[in-house]
């Protein structure tokens, strides 16, 4: 009863850090656009915060570089994915909107779902299939435009669609692999994700280097290291409870960002947020409500 009782608690506890570490994710997109008008593009607004980020986890791991190379496979798998999620879904900001990016990101519930019954032998209950149609029927508000299906417009839209698919078998990799510190978790992610950004640049159309011409070379470099005080503490708030939790509430309770996402979207970046969004952020939300109280 009372190890039922504390794992209660950890799971309560690790899904209300998530809820806050996605509205910090709401918001990410903010420093993105903010280093794309400097003239940082396509992946590079990604690689300055990674670069910044790593600058302050190697110091904090070194004394565990041992330990973390002999876990390097299961590091490099969980950071391949969740890394590959990150870079896919900052470079998804530049190339397309804030609302489109952030809620086609937002699929992943279906893949984390589908992740947990066939790996973790899940069973879905009415709750979290009340929640799945949920969090999809918002999709669906939000992305169909016209009575059409939210279907992907542009290489923005399938790099969100993309993120959301390796974010999944990312959680599926930190929920098999939690007996792995944190910290070590948090630098296979931040290194996978500039791996992912550095090979972007071959890929992805625009210039491999920054045109940052004119600028303030300085400056910007300042905002890079400044990043790291918030892109740090929002990927400890979202590896943690990943390591707790399965795939599909980790999935499900990130939604939390969506209502951040398209409020500051709308408010910021003027980026449309009339009735149909309102509805379609409403029953995400919902989603996310009913997978918290589900247990």
């Amino acid at each position: 009863m009372v190890s039922s009782s504390i794992q209660s608690g950890n799971t309560t506890r690790a899904s209300l850090v998530l809820v806050i570490g996605g509205m910090m994710w709401g918001l990410y997109w903010i420093p993105v656009r903010f280093f794309y008008d400097l003239g940082l593009t396509g992946p590079w607004p990604g690689i300055a915060m990674y670069s910044s980020a790593l600058l302050v986890l190697v110091p904090l791991v070194w004394h565990k570089r041992h330990t973390l190379a002999a876990q390097w496979w299961d590091l490099m798998i969980s950071g391949m994915f969740t890394g590959a999620a990150f870079s896919l879904y900052s470079i998804s900001l530049v190339y397309t909107e804030v609302v489109r990016s952030i809620l086609l990101f937002y699929l992943t519930p279906i893949w984390g779902t589908i992740l947990g019954v066939v790996f973790l032998k899940e069973r879905i209950g009415i709750g979290r299939i009340i929640g799945l149609l949920c969090g999809i029927g918002g999709l669906f508000v939000v992305l169909g435009d016209a009575g059409g299906l939210p279907w992907p417009k542009n290489l923005g839209d399938w790099l969100a669609l993309a993120s959301g698919m390796c974010w999944a078998l990312g959680t599926l990799g930190l929920y098999r692999t939690n007996s792995i510190s944190l910290s070590g978790q948090v630098l296979s992610f931040v290194l996978g994700a500039m791996v992912l950004s550095l090979i972007g640049l071959v890929f992805l159309p625009g210039p491999i280097r920054p045109d940052i011409a004119g600028t303030d070379t300085l400056r910007i470099l300042v905002f890079v290291l400044l990043s790291a005080l918030y892109v740090l503490p929002m990927i400890f708030m979202t590896i943690w409870p990943a390591t707790k939790l399965s795939p599909a509430r980790v999935g499900i309770l990130l939604m939390s960002e969506v209502v951040v996402g398209l409020a500051s979207a709308a408010a910021l970046s003027g980026e449309p947020f009339g009735l149909r969004e309102l509805l379609g952020a409403t029953l995400i939300v919902s989603a996310a409500a009913l997978e918290i109280i589900r247990e």
